[in-house]
């Protein structure tokens, strides 16, 4: 290897460790749930060739977590939720941690490792309860664990990283043994909701748009005034400054993915999609080449389903 190589390799590695610090909140760059991927005698939920095992190891997906955050503060229990039971303006980093954490145990980890983590949800869930008010002015009182609540993060989750993915990423979904990757992704995905306790949820793309239509028809979604902070506090989030220029084209990118009626609901006017959805596609895939194709969560995966002779080596 030649000294420019060399160089090339370090200033890849430079880059992957400073990308892996922020979203993992951990000083060296090392995800604090790397182990527990790594770690089990079992599968989990989903294989290399799954199509959330797929979508979730793209760099869509860091489009589809601004999206999913902009729709969930369209609901007003979720977002009465975010406000007093979260820490996104005193640690933003830390909850963006958090959310990361359940995903990626939950694509890649063992069964123990995903049942092991919903637990975790589930105890902190428990101290999510209060009253919100609806736009008729009624009180109603809520709790994180409600099955109306947990179907609207799953389903504004679930379409902000398929659209996000279908819109800004070149790897195809696998069909498997449905209609279309989507479909599959939607149906396979489900699997990640039942340990936290929901019971009945979309299992294809149509319905989950039928879904997040019915919601939105019953008059529920709205935008108020904590929705703005929310969503200015989304736009605007304290990043270190070398990273705002490429956060503000993701923002615009969620922006753009957004179905038009929520985007006003938001506040929100979307750049011209012939604009952003190139350049948003090009930084992408920038950055996997900057970073570098390995992925130490997935080499991990990987590594323990071969250990275990669920995966050819």
């Amino acid at each position: 290897m030649n000294q420019q190589q060399q160089r090339n390799n370090q200033l890849q590695e430079a880059l992957s460790k400073r990308f892996r610090r922020l979203l993992s909140g951990d000083p060296n760059g090392v995800p604090p749930w790397l182990e527990v991927v790594a770690e089990g005698e079992e599968a989990g939920f989903f294989l290399p060739t799954d199509a959330p095992w797929v979508v979730h190891a793209d760099f869509g997906t860091l489009v589809g977590g601004i999206r999913a955050l902009l729709m969930q503060a369209l609901h007003p229990v979720s977002l009465t939720g975010v406000k007093n039971h979260s820490r996104y303006e005193s640690d933003p980093l830390g909850r963006l941690a958090g959310t990361i954490r359940w995903l990626t145990v939950t694509t890649f980890g063992s069964r123990t490792a995903v049942a092991n983590e919903a637990g975790r949800v589930n105890r902190l869930h428990t101290r999510v309860t209060g009253e919100y008010t609806k736009g008729t002015g009624e009180t109603v009182p809520y709790k994180a664990a409600d099955q109306d609540l947990l179907l609207w993060v799953h389903i504004a989750f679930t379409e902000s990283f398929l659209v996000a993915h279908q819109m800004y990423s070149a790897r195809e979904i696998p069909q498997g043994e449905f209609s279309s990757g989507a479909d599959n992704y939607v149906a396979q995905w489900s699997a990640s909701v039942a340990p936290l306790g929901l019971t009945k949820c979309p299992m294809s793309e149509r319905e989950l748009e039928n879904e997040i239509s019915a919601i939105n028809s019953q008059g529920l979604l709205a935008a108020t005034v904590d929705t703005q902070r929310v969503v200015e506090f989304i736009k605007n989030p304290p990043l270190p400054s070398l990273a705002k220029p490429i956060y503000r084209l993701l923002f615009d990118a969620a922006v753009v993915s957004l179905r038009p009626e929520f985007r006003s609901m938001l506040g929100l006017r979307a750049k011209p999609r012939w604009l952003i959805q190139p350049a948003t596609r090009g930084v992408l895939r920038f950055m996997r080449l900057a970073i570098g194709p390995e992925s130490p969560i997935e080499d991990g995966a990987i590594r323990r389903l071969e250990r275990i002779g669920a995966w050819p080596k």
